[in-house]
């Protein structure tokens, strides 16, 4: 499948499943780097959405960071993250 097949498969899928697929994928091939900068990604999009508060980076809070990644495929941060998901599942083939 050509990567631009690919990239247009994988826009048609709703957020919750890329970030499923996304984590899914990661987790079995033990990417820590994509975890790691999915965590990064979640103030920042957080502060997209204007939730300021939401946004504040402290390592005091990165276990409640990994429970928020678990779900970050959802609602409005979930949209916020979609270019993460995309362009991960890009690079790895789908991750199907």
């Amino acid at each position: 499948m050509s990567d631009e097949k690919a990239a247009v498969d994988l826009d048609s899928l709703s957020t919750v499943e890329l970030h499923d697929r996304a984590v899914k994928y990661a987790r079995e091939h033990r990417d820590l780097r994509f975890l790691w900068n999915l965590l990064r990604s979640i103030p920042a999009a957080a502060a997209s959405l204007g939730e300021d508060e939401r946004a504040e980076y402290d390592m005091l809070h990165s276990l409640s960071l990994l429970q928020e990644a678990m779900h970050s495929g959802e609602g409005e941060l979930g949209q916020a993250l979609r270019p993460v998901y995309l362009d991960y599942l890009a690079k790895h083939g789908g991750g199907a």
